[in-house]
């Protein structure tokens, strides 16, 4: 047997040293192309339109509400493999809220709330609208209240859901009566708490829309002090994810198709939108005619007037300092 001398030894382990770090190397290699490959297969998925399950938010009254409970977007997306998850929200800013941490993909809300949710980073995008309904909002006073003109407002609790679409209402009003912002005291409660604290008499007046408006008119007798005629036009927005918007087109084009179905079956079938609505919502029929038949039906499209009335709105709430940043209402349109 031949000897080894000291320095063939050392040379044999640096050898094997070498080959065993090419093949530690090789390894990783071949691991990191395989998470390369799996990166890019969730990415074409994700923009193929791919998805099982579309997360929808909705309120308490309006279109999406009718289209949960008349189940034909359910049918339509069941067919293709897509289930639909609703979830209900006490108001637009809780809804966008969820949009922005990724709880929901889609939702509606009135014009404020999406303002002040893109100025809080929120990846959202415009989709469609509903028309103006200036009737379906509204101040709400007591009965038997001493407040009989917006002016008297002054020095006043008035209880509405911050960032709601009320909330640009309010702002509105006291400016055409004169009355500053802040001299008034703005009590943010969600609408079942508002209307504890409004028949509890906590608050002096509160701003608030359909169905609630309609329901606190008809079971409590309060006088409406103004509606948003001549002040708000009080538009609907469909709202989404950019992202799940921009990966899931066909899924967004349906969505809006059945949108418009029942918008024009609503329109003509008022009556029947009520006795449908009514066990889902626990608000008794009437109320829901009289919300029914103010409300404006039939589904649009985003055009420049409508971002130009929505950056009105922006500024609004920038100079009162109601939102921390000035924002592009078109940075938040799909190109």
């Amino acid at each position: 047997m031949t000897k080894r001398t000291p320095a063939y030894r050392k040379l044999s382990l640096f050898i094997i040293a070498l080959l065993s770090l090419t093949l530690v190397l090789s390894a990783c290699g071949s691991n990191n192309s395989g998470n390369a490959a799996n990166t890019d297969s969730n990415t074409t998925s994700g923009s193929s339109s791919t998805t099982k399950e579309i997360r929808i938010g909705y309120q308490k009254y309006g279109t999406v509400n009718i289209l949960k409970a008349k189940g034909t977007l359910d049918k339509r997306l069941e067919a293709e493999g897509i289930k639909i998850t609703w979830t209900e929200f006490p108001g637009g800013p809780q809804l966008l809220e969820a949009l922005n941490v990724g709880s929901i993909d889609i939702g509606h809300t009135g014009e404020a709330p999406p303002i002040f949710a893109q100025a809080a980073g929120a990846p959202l995008v415009y989709l469609a609208h509903e028309p103006a309904s200036p009737s379906s909002e509204g101040i709400l006073v007591p009965k038997d209240s001493k407040i009989t003109s917006l002016a008297d407002l002054k020095g006043k609790k008035i209880a509405l859901n911050k960032g709601s679409n009320v909330h640009y209402l309010l702002v509105k009003a006291l400016e055409q009566a004169g009355v500053d912002y802040n001299d008034i005291t703005t009590v943010f409660l969600p609408p079942g708490d508002a209307r504890v604290a409004f028949e509890n008499g906590t608050v002096d007046a509160w701003v608030i829309w359909d169905p609630f408006l309609a329901a606190a008119q008809t079971a409590t007798g309060a006088k409406l002090l103004t509606d948003g005629k001549d002040l708000v036009s009080n538009i609907e927005y469909y709202l989404a994810s950019r992202k799940f918007a921009e990966g899931n087109g066909p899924v967004i084009a349906a969505f809006k198709e059945e949108l418009d179905k029942i918008d024009k079956w609503a329109e003509e079938n008022q009556k029947d939108v009520a006795a449908l609505l009514s066990p889902q919502l626990g608000i008794d029929i009437p109320s829901l005619e009289l919300a029914a038949g103010r409300r404006g039906y039939g589904l649009a499209s985003i055009d420049d007037s409508i971002i130009e009335a929505q950056q009105k709105i922006a500024e609004t709430f920038f100079n009162l300092k109601l939102i921390p940043n000035e924002i592009q209402v078109k940075d938040a349109t799909l190109k």
